[in-house]
């Protein structure tokens, strides 16, 4: 398809249907396209909500074009926010990981370099000397001993290199950001995923009612991808949805200011080995305990949010969290 008709039919205001969302994405991911137009393909779903079918089919063509990794034995769960909330808060989805590898719960961690932030969850994983890889004797064994296993998106989704310079570049978020939780080259079998939109909220609520997918969906109401105890956050289930306040999880509620992250890739690091050494705020301990609680309740629907919490406050201050992280990094 060229670009040019692609383009002259969504400014007209049409939408793609999933099979041509799909093909365009993987002649992107082939190369056929330029940057500019690559770049102005992007742009057309900033301006515009993304509709339900051209989600998919971005989805379908990702998967389509990754390298598959089979973690089916373990039966992971995935914890990753999307991203794009333009909240710069210190890396907590990827604390949470540790803190629920820690209480015993397999992850397989899916993440990337900051595109809208200073420092992703990759960039964390690789100031600490963690060398990624796709290969799948290496992550089955990580996951085996630590708990867990980081799955860095490049090196899954090769096509996407033509596609990551024009996202540096933009430096804002795109349906990529989007599309990340929803990639996993592992397909967990449990998903705790944050959104930075209730509309956002809405779209992976239905697609992932199609898919086999036990998940928790996350958003708070100032518009952060996680739960930040800052305020009310809205979750959605297979089963239900419902709005939750830090009080109903019995936790106070915190500032904005209180969830900053570093300025740099080094002072992110550094605050994220002090909260692994149980050396964190209150603020940066509760908020790391709620969404790793969510995470364990994703996997463990039987148990009630207190005990979720429980296990998770237990994972981070037994140093439970800290072992699976430096076992990860040996292993």
């Amino acid at each position: 398809m060229h670009m040019k008709t692609i383009l002259t039919h969504l400014f007209g205001h049409n939408t793609l249907s999933r099979d041509d969302a799909r093909r365009i994405l993987i002649e992107i991911g082939e190369g056929r396209y330029t940057p500019v137009q690559i770049s102005a393909f992007l742009i057309v779903f900033q301006m515009r909500t993304i509709t339900v079918e051209e989600l998919s089919g971005f989805r379908d063509a990702l998967l389509e074009l990754c390298i598959p990794i089979d973690l089916r034995a373990f039966r992971p769960l995935d914890l990753c926010g999307t991203g794009g909330d333009g909240k710069d808060t210190f890396n907590i989805s990827t604390l949470a990981s540790f803190v629920t590898a820690g209480a015993g719960i397999f992850v397989a961690k899916h993440g990337n370099y900051g595109v809208s932030s200073v420092c992703g969850s990759s960039n964390i994983m690789e100031a600490f000397g963690y060398k990624f890889t796709n290969d799948q004797e290496k992550l089955r064994q990580q996951i085996e001993t630590a708990g867990i296993c980081f799955l860095h998106a490049p090196f899954f989704h090769p096509a996407m290199k033509h596609v990551a310079p024009v996202r540096k570049e933009l430096a804002t978020k795109t349906f990529f950001n989007m599309l990340g939780p929803m990639v996993n080259p592992a397909r967990p079998e449990h998903q705790l995923v944050g959104v930075y939109s209730l509309e956002l909220a809405r779209l992976y609520h239905y697609l992932y009612q199609r898919d086999q997918t036990r998940y928790v969906i996350l958003h708070s109401l100032d518009g952060c991808d996680e739960v930040s105890l800052t305020c009310p956050f809205k979750m959605i289930t297979n089963t239900h949805e419902e709005l939750v306040t830090p009080a109903h999880m019995g936790l106070s509620q915190y500032t904005e200011q209180e969830l900053r992250g570093g300025r740099t890739i080094e002072e992110s690091a550094a605050i994220f080995s002090r909260i692994l050494h149980g050396e964190g705020t209150a603020a940066q301990n509760a908020v790391v305990s709620a969404n790793a609680a969510l995470a364990i309740r994703c996997v463990r629907p039987q148990l009630s949010l207190n005990e979720t919490l429980g296990l998770a406050d237990e994972s981070l201050k037994s140093g439970a969290a800290l072992r699976a992280f430096q076992k990860l990094l040996a292993a």
